[in-house]
């Protein structure tokens, strides 16, 4: 009959689970454990989020808009219902407290793909407040902290009716050449030659409100998610004359 020698790896293997098995065991354990919580947290996360969504879509005053964020604040309805509320709150003309919750939103979510929307509120809701020097540093800030976001070139050409205002007209002429080289093929282009013209032309110009940007919040926000629209104030000349009246022909 064969023996076994202290060095066969047979016996090593069985010395060794005996020695360890419990530890072993332990480990397989914990494993399964992690795998069944990481499974049990993306299955509520999912189910919480679409409920958050749910809630969101049902949302139509400010009070159900802070009601979803009190109940669902980590999830991206309860982001988006902060902008939603910060556009409830400027229709009722509570413009401090839209700038409020709008700081509260990018302060909580410094990544977040509406956060330049956002710092694009508080400059035009500080225009509308009068605050004509900190909308500028505001507009200003936004334009060059992120040139290459989409409101990098909004929030220049926001620009160039508070410098007319302030009759800095070079600095205003600057801004609207930056826009044509910058971003010559931005919606805002257009508007940055208009304006131009009038700046050289040296006729003023008044305040116009864009048609107001409506944005989509994130995918994941929920298929029902409605839009978010936010104000974004921009410069414009006077409205064009109309045609002079044709003289009736003689008979």
């Amino acid at each position: 009959m064969p023996t076994l020698s202290p060095s066969d790896p047979v016996l090593e293997s069985h010395v060794f689970w005996d020695q360890h098995k419990k530890k072993v065991l332990a480990v397989l354990v914990l494993a399964l454990l992690a795998v069944a919580a990481w499974g049990g947290y993306r299955l509520y996360s999912e189910r919480r989020n679409a409920t958050a969504a749910s809630s969101l879509a049902l949302a139509k005053t400010a009070a159900d808009y802070q009601k979803v964020i009190a109940q669902y604040k980590d999830t991206p309805a309860g982001q988006s219902a902060s902008l939603f509320l910060a556009e409830e709150q400027r229709k009722e003309k509570k413009l401090e407290e839209a700038n409020a919750t709008l700081q509260s939103f990018i302060d909580q979510n410094p990544k977040h793909q509406l956060k330049g929307t956002a710092r694009m509120a508080i400059a035009a809701n500080l225009e509308s407040l009068g605050k004509r020097d900190e909308a500028l540093a505001a507009y200003q800030r936004l334009a060059a902290d992120d040139p290459q976001g989409f409101t990098a070139p909004i929030a220049m050409i926001s620009q160039v009716h508070i410098l007319k205002e302030k009759n800095q007209v070079e600095e205003a002429r600057r801004v609207c050449e930056s826009v044509l080289t910058q971003y010559r093929e931005s919606l805002v282009a257009s508007e940055a030659t208009r304006q131009l013209g009038l700046l050289k032309g040296g006729e003023p110009g008044k305040t116009l409100q864009l048609p107001t940007t409506t944005l989509k919040p994130p995918g994941n926000a929920g298929p029902n998610t409605k839009p978010i629209v936010l104000p974004q104030a921009v410069p414009a000349g006077p409205p064009a004359a109309a045609p002079p009246a044709s003289e009736p022909k003689k008979k």
